[in-house]
């Protein structure tokens, strides 16, 4: 029960305070077997490398992904179905498994390392599978268990929470690169072995965000919702509502909320004190109109600071062996919403975090 007690106060640390029932893990692991006890400070480290990655990139959107954000997706009183709710098990999923499949390469477990399955075989025209492929059936599997776990509703926010675990998951898969190595005399590589290898974590969040602006609404038909033994087996029972290709899409059951103002009862910062980014020629469109889409179209307008910032310039290397730098002052100007003096809309909106 030890390595169990770590993983409750290594997800406390990472994800802020949760409530007994937001990371409460099913009996499965109180009872089963002790071996996927090794992989709780991973799983618990993996999560968090999910919401740190939602973090940035939804750094400039009006929901930024809080802190609490996963807290808040799986607490039974507070949970949603929206998009942002389907980015987060999505990306949750997705670091637990990319950690664990990471740690397993580098040989953090016992009996766990390379998926040598395919080597040997044919991949392709001139390339045979080899070397050391990254083992993300082990990845993929604990993640599941952990994950999933987490899920114990009954209804169509868990069937689309656990669907978007599993649409996670295959991200993962799909971001995966094919690493190879030529052979032949005098290096003609007249073949090649080749072994699959993850990218990096930024390219699957890359990858979700894209499926997050692709995400299909769902109408639930509740009819199809009967008992069952299992999530698994109540899911088959929906599945005629999705699309052939949506196992892989992101999905959501409601609208997402105001963001621009705050409310406390969702979870809901809103934007008030947020910096955003001003147009100039270096930033793309985007990038253009964020202030615009942070402040102004929220009812704030935007505030110009100048703010001093201290970095290391000059730098020259001295014999031997150390670096001198300099230490040289910036003015920088930031931008940030803030309300119209004297504005009646003040009341009830917040401010940042």
């Amino acid at each position: 029960m030890g390595d169990l007690f770590m993983l409750w106060v290594v997800m406390v640390i990472c994800c802020t305070t949760l409530s007994s029932s937001a990371w409460s893990v099913n009996n499965f692991l109180m009872t089963g077997p002790k071996a996927y006890l090794t992989y709780t400070t991973s799983v618990a480290l993996g999560a968090q490398s999910g919401i740190e990655e939602c973090k940035f990139q939804f750094a400039w959107e009006r929901w930024n992904c809080p802190e609490n954000a996963l807290q808040l997706s799986t607490h039974n009183r507070l949970r949603s179905a929206t998009r942002e709710t389907s980015f987060i098990h999505a990306i949750s999923s997705a670091g637990v498994m990319y950690t664990i499949t990471k740690n397993c390469s580098m040989g953090d477990f016992e009996n766990c390392g390379c998926d040598e399955s395919k080597n040997g075989k044919t991949g392709g025209h001139g390339w045979i599978w080899g070397g050391c492929s990254d083992n993300v059936e082990l990845g993929e599997r604990i993640s599941k268990l952990f994950v999933d776990s987490l899920e114990k509703g009954k209804d169509a926010r868990a069937l689309m929470n656990l669907h978007n675990n599993r649409a996670g998951r295959l991200a993962v898969r799909a971001t995966m690169k094919r690493t190879c190595k030529c052979h032949g005399i005098s290096g003609s590589c007249s073949i090649q072995t080749c072994w699959l290898q993850l990218a990096d974590f930024r390219e699957t969040g890359d990858y979700l965000k894209t499926k997050y602006n692709q995400a299909l609404k769902i109408e639930m038909d509740k009819r199809q919702l009967r008992a069952g033994n299992s999530a698994e087996g109540r899911w088959a029972l929906t599945e005629e509502a999705f699309l052939p290709s949506a196992e892989i899409e992101l999905i959501f059951l409601e609208e997402s909320p105001d963001y621009c103002i705050r409310n406390s009862s969702l979870g809901i910062y809103g934007t008030e004190g947020r910096e955003c980014l001003q147009s100039n020629r270096n930033t793309s469109r985007w990038e253009q109109h964020n202030c615009g889409h942070l402040c102004t179209e929220c009812g704030l307008q935007v505030e110009e600071r100048r703010t001093e910032t201290i970095s290391s310039c000059n730098c020259k290397f001295q014999w031997c062996c150390t670096v001198k730098c300099d230490q040289c002052r910036h003015i920088v100007n930031k931008y940030y919403c803030t309300h119209f003096p004297d504005s009646a809309q003040s009341q009830g909106k917040g401010s940042a975090q």
